[in-house]
């Protein structure tokens, strides 16, 4: 399991060091995530200012507590419903991302199956395939913040559960956004797919997590993008050509 998650990991490193084979496509792949990001961004900052006013609103039974209890309460609603969002975020970055770039990320998907081992396996999936594909995870991310927000109200634990549960889930919904192109263009049926991905659960969380610890990064997020892609379709190729472990 730990040398899987290393292995995972490992890919996402791979995936930057693509930046000596093909800058050109690289640098390109840099222009859509800095335009998703500085949008997303935006709204996390106007969720942050607008928040507490918000709450106050949503919470109107809280008004006859003591102003200790009252605040406190308040204040932790506000922090899981920020967490939330920032989970939402972590997702619907790469989903929109890739949606915007889609010409940028192709470029950098088929140079990198071609200098990995011949020409790329198949087109890979069209645009609005890949549309629909990303709006499902985002539908899934919005279901991850949810479940996560609803887990650190939890007394004691919550802070800390929850930040290993968005951790766990964000890290397996990237790692299947970013291959999806990759196992598309093998014509890999729904089902078959799912049976890779669990036979190689532990490299695509180790890939999703190192690439959400980038994500955390200031401005990490718009630099990882290109990597990301790129490790991802190594990380789809191993696991499709190797024997699971």
């Amino acid at each position: 399991m730990l040398q899987d998650l290393v292995d995972g990991a490992r890919m996402l490193l791979r995936g930057f060091g693509f930046w000596r084979r093909d800058p050109g496509a690289m640098l390109l792949g840099l222009v859509p995530a800095a335009i998703v990001f500085a949008a997303l961004v935006w709204g996390l900052v106007a969720l942050g200012i607008g928040l507490p006013g918000l709450v106050d609103l949503a919470t109107p039974f809280a008004d006859v507590w003591a102003e200790f209890w009252r605040t406190a309460f308040r204040t932790v609603v506000a922090v899981v419903v920020f967490a939330g969002a920032a989970v939402l975020a972590f997702v619907t970055f790469t989903a929109l991302t890739l949606i915007v770039g889609d010409p940028f990320y192709e470029r950098i998907w088929a140079a990198v199956e071609t200098d990995a081992g011949g020409l790329p396996p198949g087109e890979g999936p069209g645009f609005w395939s890949g549309v629909r594909g990303s709006l499902v995870l985002v539908l899934q991310g919005l279901l991850s913040a949810i479940l996560v927000g609803l887990v650190g109200i939890l007394p004691v634990i919550g802070a800390l559960a929850a930040a290993v549960l968005g951790a766990v889930l964000t890290g397996r919904l990237l790692a299947r956004e970013l291959t999806a192109r990759a196992l598309d263009a093998r014509g890999i049926p729904l089902e078959q797919r799912r049976e890779l991905l669990r036979a190689n659960r532990w490299r695509f969380l180790g890939f999703g997590v190192a690439t959400q610890l980038c994500f955390l990064v200031p401005f990490g997020a718009v630099a990882t993008m290109p990597a990301a892609v790129a490790g991802a379709t190594l990380l789809a190729r191993s696991a499709t050509d190797e024997p699971a472990r």
